[in-house]
């Protein structure tokens, strides 16, 4: 697919017999544009026309080859440089090769074959290059805030502004919030949109991994440090170099390793096990939980030295039952997303089933409104979501409610709270729903406040 690509060449050559065998060898190509150069100095005055690849005669009049190659690299490091030299002296080839160069190639009987397959190799590295710089850039319009996080209540906008400080520093951020809620969506989004975007983005989930293996998953191990370690690994951290490391249900992680954790976020370093050679880090830190960390300090079950380490910007994720009306907007989108992944037409959700969509706490958070959604525009007719379309998968959810103990008068402060947040605190329209008058709402939310709730 590759050899369609157009490609432009500078061809570095003083020599007038071999100038003329490059002509005839990148004539063969009609999709090849080439310019001719007999020094190093005119090449690199003409750079700025941006050459996919440059042909290099090692031996120029004016300047060396290797000090030619250094200032392409400079000017732009995916340029790749094919040098060709009348001396077959391997030391050379190694050097320039290590210097940046893509290929050292002798004019010998076999250099048009050589050249065409270099310049062949080229072409297919420049455009993966393309290809993956299209899929960060991609990557990161996807995740911009306002495309990636769907809400307009209060709350949402409110992790917005954490997230617009978020992104313009390194400080580590704590994210919390039930499980559900999208912490996953919010470090990709941190990442993504900062500095770091271009470099790694690698998430750890903590519970998900053996205790026995997390110290070898985050921090390599050499050959032969432990039974089964036939290979040498880096870990996750190293993975991680110069981008971000997000560290999913940190909570979960046993005590003996979080010593470890902490000595590598202050020493900025990490020692593979097996090893006695430690490796310098560059990585941002972003951690999540579904748990109450500072509880698990008091409770002996987290360090304090790590907790207040981690804490950093604090962002916490509210659940789905106190965004209102950003229920509809999720679900709406959800319905978009699936019906064009499915190929299918335009489905709208009807107001009775939005007004059940409501009335429901979501448990599972917008984990579960996703699985609601897309069972329900299975079970729909005529691109229509009905309220008989939605069936929810928690039995739990419309029951917690009524198992809590409480007093009247606390579940009469919940009800009012809940509406509150489902309207997005119009105090008028809660009145009319829960038909009392605003004065009162007023009252209850002073006597709330009062009392801590």
């Amino acid at each position: 697919m590759y050899e369609k690509d157009p490609i432009k060449i500078f061809v570095v050559e003083d020599d007038p017999a071999y100038t003329k065998f490059l002509k005839y060898v990148l004539g063969l190509n009609p999709d090849i544009e080439a310019a001719f150069f007999t020094s190093g100095k005119d090449c690199i005055d003409q750079l700025h026309q941006n050459p996919s690849v440059i042909t290099l005669d090692y031996s120029l009049p004016d300047m060396p080859g290797e000090k030619v190659l250094r200032q392409i690299k400079e000017f732009n490091p995916d340029i790749s440089v094919i040098v060709i030299s009348a001396q077959e002296k391997i030391g050379t080839a190694v050097e320039l090769l290590k210097a940046g160069a893509f290929d050292y190639i002798t004019k010998d009987e076999e250099a048009k074959e050589r050249i065409l397959n270099s310049i062949h190799n080229a072409r297919n590295k420049n455009s993966l290059i393309r290809e993956i710089d299209r899929l960060k850039q991609e990557i990161s319009v996807k995740y911009e805030f306002e495309k990636s996080i769907i809400g307009n209540s209060t709350s949402i906008k409110k992790v917005f502004e954490l997230l617009e400080k978020a992104v313009n520093t390194n400080i580590t951020v704590s994210i919390t919030g039930e499980t559900g809620t999208g912490k996953e969506l919010i470090a990709k989004a941190i990442h993504y949109n900062s500095k770091r975007k271009n470099k790694p983005f690698v998430a750890v989930n903590i519970a998900a991994i053996p205790k026995e293996l997390i110290e070898s998953e985050l921090f390599g191990h050499e050959k032969g440090a432990f039974t089964g370690a036939a290979t040498r690994r880096i870990g996750k951290f190293e993975e991680a170099e110069g981008g971000t490391i997000f560290l999913d249900e940190i909570g979960e992680m046993d005590l003996s390793l979080q010593a470890k954790l902490l000595r590598v976020l202050q020493e900025k370093e990490v020692t593979r096990i097996g090893s006695n050679s430690v490796v310098k880090l560059d990585v941002r830190i972003l951690v999540a939980t579904h748990r109450n960390l500072q509880e698990e300090t008091k409770a002996g079950k987290f360090r304090e030295d790590l907790y207040y380490r981690l804490l950093g910007l604090p962002i916490q994720l509210p659940p789905l039952r106190e965004r209102g009306q950003d229920v509809i907007l999720i679900a709406k989108h959800y319905v978009d997303q699936f019906t064009k992944e499915n190929k299918l037409k335009k489905f709208k959700i009807t107001q009775e089933a939005q007004d059940k969509l409501l009335q429901y706490p979501f448990p599972g958070n917008v984990r579960e409104l996703r699985s609601v959604i897309e069972l329900a525009v299975v079970m729909a007719n005529d691109e229509e979501i009905k309220p008989q379309d939605i069936s929810f998968n928690s039995a739990i959810g419309e029951q917690t409610f009524l198992l809590e103990e409480m007093t009247l008068q606390e579940y009469l402060y919940r009800i009012i709270r809940n509406y509150l947040n489902k309207y997005d605190n119009n105090v008028l329209e809660v009145a009319k729903k829960l038909d009392i008058g605003k004065s009162s709402i007023y009252r209850y939310l002073k006597e709330m406040e009062e009392a801590g709730i």
